[in-house]
């Protein structure tokens, strides 16, 4: 067997592994901690009522998201890396360049009023009547997860709001990213032989996987963002400050909300704006990634010497 062989099938070698390994450290996790929370607490679902009175189901509750994040995503991708030591999959180029970080957030702000629209849309959506069981199996699945991450992210106390930027925003904006963008992204670009289109696939599961199909779009364009970051700039941390920036600014903002005895269906609900605005959002948005991309490509021709 040849050499070119061997490249030619280890993409899906190591997809398989990447895999294999999710499934295993998510079985582990699921077996230990729901073995102990049985032991602790009884048969009880204390996620959906992590905002009891009962302060060690609360923390262990707390605790349990924690891990799960880190191993779902965070230990995969690290022991992928250590197996593929000889290839960069999270790479750091550029890594102080602080105007990459600055421009990504800049997009995000911008593109806001875009994303609330395409939300909208979405949360609106209606499948076809012959599909309509799927239709409700779809709903149910997004109310139970509304529900699960209302009784997380409304609360008034500053312990979980802290709690809630670690569980939602830190560990899930490195994890996913080193999982997503970093070692699934560069199987993809190996099996595609394009990384823009590994970058979209990529998106595609990256959405799929948080099982919100009335979120699905805002999602997957996120992921497209976050997967340019990285292929834009070569550095992955550009993906993951973004990353958790845009999730910290919902769990501040449903802190918010609960400070001023709003509820989260009220937080859900889209904004509206005058056409001008969404006008605005597009085109700004446009500007700043020609701005990003032009900023990128000179850096990449000329490295230190831009400055």
């Amino acid at each position: 067997m040849n050499t070119s062989e061997v490249q030619e099938r280890s993409p899906w070698g190591d997809l398989l592994f990447l895999i294999m390994v999710l499934f295993i450290c998510v079985f582990a996790v699921s077996l230990i901690f729901g073995g102990l929370g049985y032991i602790l607490f009884g048969n009880i679902d204390f996620f959906s009522e992590v905002s009891g009175a009962n302060p060690a189901q609360l923390y262990y509750a707390y605790l349990v998201l924690g891990i799960s994040s880190a191993a779902t995503f965070i230990l995969p991708a690290y022991i992928f890396q250590r197996r593929k030591k000889e290839e960069e999959l999270f790479p750091s180029q550029n890594l102080n360049d602080w105007k990459t970080y600055v421009l990504s957030i800049l997009f995000l702000f911008a593109f806001s009023p875009c994303m609330s629209l395409i939300s909208e849309w979405n949360a609106n959506m209606r499948l076809p009547e012959s599909w309509r069981n799927i239709e409700e199996w779809m709903r149910i699945k997004e109310d139970q997860m509304a529900l699960l991450t209302e009784s997380i992210v409304m609360t008034t106390a500053w312990d979980r709001l802290l709690l809630n930027i670690v569980v939602m925003a830190i560990l899930p904006g490195i994890g996913e990213e080193l999982f997503f963008r970093g070692a699934l992204q560069q199987i993809g670009t190996r099996i595609f032989k394009n990384e823009y289109v590994a970058v979209w696939v990529v998106a595609l599961v990256f959405s799929a996987i948080h099982i919100q199909f009335y979120g699905f779009f805002p999602r997957l364009i996120l992921g497209v963002f976050f997967g340019y970051l990285v292929v834009w700039t070569r550095n992955i941390w550009t993906a993951i400050i973004a990353h958790f920036v845009n999730n910290s600014m919902v769990v501040i903002l449903a802190f918010y909300y609960a400070t001023q005895g709003k509820s989260y269906a009220e937080l859900m609900e889209s904004d509206s704006y005058p056409i001008i605005v969404y006008l605005g959002s597009f085109v700004f948005s446009i500007i700043i990634a020609f701005i990003f991309y032009q900023y990128i490509t000179r850096l990449r021709l000329y490295g230190k010497r831009l400055d």
